[in-house]
């Protein structure tokens, strides 16, 4: 591969994605991660996550010649950021990984050059690492384009989302953003909607604050729902016959890269502004910890009535259905705070999406669901849907799995 025109830094659940989808449109792509496993794994033409459709589109790219992937970035005419930004401290966060594939590719950034972060980041980053490059270069300043472009796609749906949706786009200055904006017109179809770097990054934070919001008003009216002795599922459904009333479905917690972290993005910088957004996050963990003292209760109840240790099926690992992701999952939280519980019941982990993990020893759904005698759904599985289950066995339906 000779002369790539775009640089891709992480290869995760966006960064390949996007690195494939550009490949795809005949643009040459250098992919960069530090995994050497990923790197290998891409470079054979196959993929290190599941995400439908994406392992046709890699092993096309690859073989085409129009993608390939290495530890150490290379030069190219646009690099992109796509890092994870995690915690540090108490729910602060951590914008390291963004300076370090920053740092990376500074010595390889020339005149015209355009440097674009979509790694979900705190409002100013994008200035931040501006000011870097200029810091270290200073024969840059003024003459590379610097953008912000956050992704906003659906686990699951990434391949067609990543075409179809709008997408937002701050630049630095407008010269960043119309270039920014040329450059993202090849790849999507959706509307692109140039605005600033602060706004591009606040929208980012606060499209998903937003979901964990009305997340939190669902989770908040099934702990109410419980206590009063209402079916839940059948109040939402009534509730939202109303023309103007539109709840979302409560869970076991919220989970993912994205409504789990960005708020507190938002409520680290402004806390005392963001009283609804901080009060939501603390619902929604309340929630994880709310369905493991439900799974213990019914737990020593069994053993009161039956005399004997219950068998224990924890369905579901991911933090959202028919995926493989666990990030932040609060059923993953749920499955540890049971566990860690644990006095010589038999547990029976379900993860349908994964063949294996690290902590947890997998169960088939079947042979759970036949052998447990308390069934606590955590992640609506279609698998999970619609199964035959004995009216012996104790059920916790944490996700609507039988609304």
């Amino acid at each position: 591969m000779i002369d790539p025109s775009v640089v891709m830094v992480g290869l995760g659940y966006i960064g390949l994605p996007t690195a494939a989808l550009v490949a795809q449109n005949k643009t040459k792509v250098f992919g960069v991660d530090i995994n050497p496993e990923v790197v290998e794994t891409i470079n054979a033409g196959k993929i290190h996550i599941v995400e439908p459709e994406l392992d046709v589109a890699v092993s096309n790219a690859v073989a085409s010649g129009y993608l390939k992937a290495g530890t150490v970035p290379v030069a190219a005419d646009t690099f992109i950021i796509v890092v994870p930004t995690p915690f540090k401290g108490k729910n602060e966060p951590d914008i390291s990984f963004v300076q370090a594939a920053t740092k990376a590719v500074l010595p390889l950034l020339k005149e015209g050059d355009l440097y674009i972060i979509e790694s979900t980041s705190p409002v100013g980053t994008t200035e931040k690492m501006r000011d870097y490059i200029y810091q270290e270069r200073p024969e840059l300043e003024e003459k590379i384009f610097i953008a912000y472009c956050p992704e906003r796609v659906l686990p699951g749906n990434v391949m067609y989302e990543l075409v179809n949706n709008d997408r937002v786009i701050g630049g630095i200055d407008e010269e960043s953003t119309e270039k920014a904006t040329e450059f993202y017109s090849k790849y999507v179809k959706g509307n692109l909607h140039k605005t600033n770097a602060r706004t591009a990054e606040m929208c980012k934070l606060v499209e998903n604050s937003s979901r964990d919001v009305q997340i939190a008003f669902a989770n908040e009216l099934s702990l109410i729902s419980d206590k009063a002795d209402i079916n839940v599922w059948e109040l939402i459904a009534l509730a939202n016959k109303h023309p103007r009333v539109n709840i979302l479905q409560p869970g076991c917690g919220v989970g993912g890269h994205c409504i789990a972290v960005d708020p507190y993005f938002i409520v680290s910088d402004y806390p005392m502004e963001s009283q609804i957004i901080g009060k939501a996050r603390e619902i929604n963990n309340y929630k994880s910890f709310w369905c493991a003292e439900k799974i213990k209760n019914a737990k020593l109840d069994f053993q009161l009535k039956n005399g004997r240790k219950p068998k224990i099926a924890l369905m579901g690992l991911a933090f959202k259905p028919n995926i493989d992701d666990l990030r932040e999952s609060p059923a993953k939280y749920i499955a540890q705070k049971v566990l860690q519980d644990a006095n010589d019941e038999e547990y029976f982990i379900v993860e349908p999406n994964i063949n294996e993990h690290k902590v947890f020893k997998l169960t088939g759904y079947k042979q759970a669901i036949e052998k447990a005698d308390i069934i606590a759904f955590l992640v609506a599985h279609d698998e999970f849907k619609n199964l035959k289950i004995n009216e012996d066995k104790v059920v916790l339906d944490f996700c609507g799995v039988n609304r």
